[in-house]
């Protein structure tokens, strides 16, 4: 698309958990960033609504204070205005059909497409489509946009998908995960089919293996109740994780249209090589976080934490060696892991190239080191190549040393603001675009996949390994990747 593109049309938006943590921290930012980029129609209208009630005052504060928080001090006043003009708040009970009667006056006889945005439980999302098509608010051009988690297993995920399907066209619908929103997993695709250098040497014939880490140094944050019926394996690897192993590994698409991008990540998981009871002690590792320290402070482990089940046995961390079984990855592994509590903060993939085959430079370098391409996700979003280099001096004819070419968005683009996921999903939805959002195949086809590994994992009956809090995991993660003569980039 190009940037004249990007001008959407009149649209209502419901936003349905308003006042919940995910609307507070994400949704309100983008939407106030989208409204001062001016991407937002003059006649959009949103509508928040939650069972929490509150007076227009309530809400406008409620809005303000969470925007001071996420976005900052810095707020212009005549966007602010101009947001709070558009947004309305509505206090419904969900699990209660007529209570949908009750919006009418806020829809009035306007002729604008709804897009419904599920920022709930997904348990409620069955009772919603329901409220909604009682009070005839479901369209043909109606959008829904859902959050992850969608289900806890294949089977549980097919409950809520077919609930949402007996109202709504899988065209209508926009799984959303936010890491295909993020500038460099879009970036991706650019990177690796708009650069010859790459294209061209994507494949089992000049690449040795790739690593992808997600790691966070943080705890549970007060959610015991969802992450330890979740634990790390259903949170990240089954969706976010995948979902960029998918653009690291899927074959060009014919064109960037929503079903070719998405056709060959669905190729990407139906080759992923099972990981059963019978092979999982090799290739899965699983954690849990003992007490120790992030940044000096001591902290709990998770078993100390408030709330916490103590006789837990659900892992903080995972790591696991994927293998694709396809022409482009034959005996190309993919090493993920990703946990909380780690000594960091950080979200990279590693791409590790061959070794050259011959060093003719061996007196001053005995031995080559791979050329290794970072791409980081986060804190500082950009590229960076390793790649060796003749040391500067008239004497050092052969001398060569180890360098980096370091490409970071923020520097590069120092014009540019780094623009949050959830406020391009946003747009893009509203564009009718599905490209940066999954479809239902995605998502059981992942499930299959990771539900083998936690029915192996439970098969065997044994807890997770701990590992301190502030460290890089348990030692086992370590003994995954030296069994094959490699080590984790840290």
């Amino acid at each position: 698309m190009k940037s004249s593109d990007y001008q959407p049309e009149a649209c209502n938006l419901i936003i349905f958990g308003i006042a919940g943590d995910l609307a507070r921290r994400k949704l309100l930012s983008a939407l106030y960033h989208l409204d001062r980029e001016k991407l937002l129609h003059d006649d959009t209208r949103i509508l928040g609504m939650a069972r929490l009630e509150m007076n227009p005052d309530d809400f406008r504060n409620m809005v303000m204070n969470s925007l001071v928080q996420f976005v900052g001090g810095n707020i212009d006043q005549t966007v602010l205005r101009r947001l709070m003009q558009r947004m309305g708040y509505r206090s419904l009970n969900f699990e209660n059909p007529g209570e949908f009667n009750s919006l009418a006056d806020w829809f009035g006889a306007n002729d604008r497409h709804s897009i419904f945005y599920f920022a709930t439980p997904a348990a409620v999302y069955p009772d919603i489509c329901a409220g909604l098509h009682h009070a005839g608010y479901i369209r043909d051009d109606s959008q829904v946009i859902m959050e992850k988690p969608i289900g806890d297993s294949l089977e549980s995920s097919k409950v809520v998908n077919d609930a949402v399907a007996s109202w709504f066209r899988e065209e209508q619908i926009y799984r959303i995960d936010h890491y295909l929103g993020k500038e460099t997993v879009l970036n991706l695709l650019v990177l690796r089919f708009a650069n010859a250098l790459f294209t061209s040497n994507w494949d089992h014939t000049c690449i040795d293996h790739i690593q992808i880490t997600i790691a966070e140094s943080v705890g549970i944050e007060d959610r015991w109740g969802f992450y330890d019926k979740a634990g790390q394996m259903r949170d990240m690897v089954q969706n976010h994780i995948l979902q960029i192993l998918c653009l690291l590994a899927m074959e060009p698409p014919v064109d960037l249209s929503p079903e070719n991008i998405r056709n060959e990540k669905l190729k990407v998981l139906k080759a992923l090589r099972p990981i059963t009871r019978e092979n999982i002690a090799k290739k899965a590792i699983r954690g849990q976080y003992a007490a120790g320290f992030i940044k000096g402070q001591s902290v709990p482990g998770y078993l100390k934490e408030a709330d916490a089940n103590t006789e837990s046995t659900t892992e903080t961390f995972v790591a696991i060696k994927v293998e694709i079984d396809n022409w482009r990855w034959s005996g190309v592994p993919f090493y993920i892991r990703t946990g909380k509590r780690l000594a960091m903060k950080q979200s990279e993939i590693n791409i590790h190239f061959k070794a050259q085959p011959h060093n003719i430079f061996r007196e001053s370098y005995p031995e080559l080191p791979p050329n290794k391409l970072t791409i980081r996700l986060q804190p500082d979003e950009g590229l960076e190549l390793q790649m060796m280099n003749k040391v500067p001096g008239i004497t050092e004819l052969s001398h060569i040393a180890k360098n980096r070419l370091d490409l970071s968005f923020s520097e590069s683009f120092s014009n540019k603001r780094v623009v949050d996921a959830y406020e391009r999903l946003l747009l893009e939805a509203m564009l009718q675009n599905q490209s940066w959002f999954v479809r239902r195949d995605e998502v059981e086809e992942a499930w299959r996949w990771v539900d083998r590994i936690i029915e192996a994992w439970e098969l065997q009956g044994e807890k997770p390994d701990s590992y301190q809090a502030g460290s890089w995991g348990p030692t086992s993660s370590i003994s995954l990747i030296a069994r094959d003569e490699r080590e984790w980039d840290e």
